[in-house]
């Protein structure tokens, strides 16, 4: 989804040091807010947009289609605040019109707006005396705030009329709105996330802290309904029209963790994070010795014990991850699993809602889609639970416990780390209902906790080996189409290998169970087709060689992930997975990413800003 990005203050930098003279301070305010848009581009890039308020020049906005790298400042220098947006187009194409911000008709007011207003039509059609310039849901809001402006004086009243339009919006958002002559940036939530960022003598906000992290660490994390008013001296938050106190939570990352350090790409820059995220991921939370795993969550007294269904409720690589999850909550709970896609969940009938556990997996916390299914299973009353990357995203606020994977920020659009400590966590949950069940003895989990603790030196190990997957994306990465293929938990990861190639290097990549091979997709196999597939403990490997050879007798290159010490001498590629028993596909998931990245990156491609796609999808 679209990045929102907004600055209030003097033009200094927060770190003491003056960002130039008096004079150009205002010149400040404007590089701090492309600097937070230059740091947002991952949420969309269609086009960019800044709007600036200085108490002499009044409101200047300028905006284009194309990266954010193509939008000038403007030359402001009385600036004391803005906003800026980086689009990813849902209402309209990507055009300099249709770019945020977007103003009323006397340019008065501008504002910039995530998420989508479902009922703009009928808005727009009351709005029939204004004059719209482009084809967007947003440019509504700019024009309600005017006619609500009308009715009042004075620059204090920003504030009332957005609360008063926000009452008039159905859907889902995330708005900025500066006016000539305030002093102030007023904001609303609803359904789309905004953080406020509280410095000595500045505020920010933004759809993330990456936008800011490098100014202040200390946050304060908008909840649905809100309504702030942000100047230089702090902030006033009013929750149903009273003002609130929203707690200030402090970020404990470095800010040169969304930094690319050094590698060409944020993607393989967090490839090569994965042991330290899975380190984070597990770390005090497995008692190997114990058997035990200790996730800081509680379920009622006898919850678990009636527990009949796990529902895993997620999207895209979140939903491969729960598929991996659902395989491991079965055989280490002893509680039927069901996975699906959060756009298509129901709670359907059959089902008891006190008995039933519904788990959504979101890197973001805010995909309006999981949001969607997490809504409906609280409405049949099931108990909800999120495993999800950010605090104080939506999602742990609408479930009743939340797990977070801990795996640190992920610029890149394609998902890689995450995915990997999401199924850590779940697996680490699946242990805990199972040992709270009484369906696992200490002596039978250990070697899952084993393997648990021992992923991030396995993933290490797979790095380590990445010459050689190079090689084979250079020899390969030119074929007309790709087959991954894999049994049991290694079909999830066939799944999200596929997509990950995909994604980054827009070649045709399809993953399914190896069984399936014979029964269709087989006619499709060339010499020019090769297939990647999972041969580890965990994934039935011996069978799914077989497969894997008639794919071979039709002509097809095969490339191996194979657990160490076994040998299928066949393979044109063999690539050994480190001993990690039913975490071995998980691993092997990591020679799949590097070879995606190094099939786009020899083609040119746009790794970390894929065409067409966004991080946060928070539109259904």
């Amino acid at each position: 989804m679209c990045g929102i990005t907004g600055y209030v203050g003097d033009g200094v930098a927060l770190d003491g040091t003056d960002g130039g003279t008096d004079d150009d301070s205002g010149a400040r305010v404007g590089d701090f807010v492309h600097e937070g848009l230059r740091n947002l581009e991952y949420r969309g890039y269609d086009s960019a947009g800044i709007a600036l308020v200085g108490a002499s020049s009044g409101l200047t906005v300028a905006k284009r289609s194309g990266e954010v790298a193509n939008l000038a400042v403007p030359d402001v220098a009385d600036a004391t605040l803005g906003v800026g947006h980086t689009r990813w187009s849902t209402h309209g194409p990507p055009t300099d019109a249709n770019a945020h911000p977007h103003t009323d008709c006397d340019g008065d007011v501008a504002v910039v707006h995530n998420g989508i207003v479902e009922n703009y039509a009928a808005l727009k059609a009351d709005l029939s005396a204004h004059e719209f310039t482009s084809d967007t849901d947003t440019e509504v809001i700019p024009h309600l705030i005017e006619e609500e402006l009308a009715e009042r004086s004075g620059a204090g009243d920003l504030l009332d009329a957005v609360r008063a339009v926000e009452d008039r919006l159905e859907g889902s958002y995330a708005i900025c709105a500066v006016r000539e002559g305030a002093d102030r940036i007023v904001v609303a939530r609803r359904g789309s996330p905004l953080v406020l960022g509280r410095g000595a003598d500045a505020t920010f906000v933004a759809s993330d802290v990456t936008a800011f992290l490098e100014h202040t660490r200390d946050v304060t994390y908008l909840e649905d309904g809100d309504v702030a008013s942000l100047s230089a001296d702090g902030v006033e938050v009013y929750a149903d029209g009273d003002l609130v106190d929203r707690e200030t939570e402090t970020v404990t990352w470095e800010a040169d963790a969304a930094e690319k350090g050094g590698y060409d790409h944020y993607m393989r820059k967090e490839i090569h994070e994965q042991p330290e995220s899975l380190r984070q991921t597990i770390a005090g939370r497995l008692d190997v010795d114990r058997g035990e795993v200790d996730l800081d969550v509680s379920f009622p007294p006898g919850f678990l014990a009636d527990l009949e269904e796990i529902q895993i409720v997620a999207c895209g690589t979140s939903n491969y991850a729960g598929q991996y999850a659902a395989r491991l909550f079965e055989e280490l709970s002893g509680v039927r699993a069901t996975v699906d896609i959060a756009s298509e969940y129901e709670f359907g009938a059959g089902r008891s809602p006190d008995r039933t556990l519904v788990v959504a997996v979101t890197q973001s916390g805010e995909t309006a889609d999981t949001l969607g299914a997490v809504r409906r299973a609280n409405a049949a009353g099931a108990r909800t639970f999120a495993v999800t990357n950010t605090l104080g995203s939506t999602v742990t606020r609408e479930v009743d416990d939340t797990a977070f994977i801990r795996a640190g920020p992920e610029i890149g659009v394609a998902a890689t780390k995450t995915f990997a400590s999401q199924v850590a966590t779940l697996a680490m949950l699946a242990v805990s209902i199972g040992r709270e069940r009484g369906a696992l003895a200490a002596a039978d989990v250990r070697p899952v906790l084993e393997g648990l603790r021992d992923l991030p030196g396995a993933v290490q190990q797979v790095l380590d080996n990445e010459n050689r997957v190079r090689e084979a994306a250079t020899e390969y990465g030119d074929s007309e189409a790709f087959f991954f293929v894999g049994r049991k938990l290694g079909v999830p990861v066939a799944l999200e290998g596929a997509l990950k190639l995909k994604e980054i290097s827009y070649d045709h990549a399809e993953g399914f169970a190896a069984g399936e091979l014979k029964h269709g997709p087989l006619a499709l196999v060339t010499p020019d087709t090769p297939v990647l597939a999972l041969l580890t403990e965990g994934g039935r490997a011996d069978e799914t060689m077989n497969n894997v050879t008639e794919a071979q007798t039709r002509g097809a290159p095969a490339i191996g992930c194979v657990s160490a010490g076994d040998e299928y001498g066949t393979l044109d590629v063999s690539l050994p997975v480190p001993d990690v028993g039913v975490a071995e596909p998980l691993v092997a998931n990591v020679y799949l990413q590097l070879f995606a990245y190094h099939v786009a990156n020899d083609k040119g491609r746009s790794i970390d800003k894929p065409r067409n796609l966004a991080k946060s999808v928070t539109v259904e």
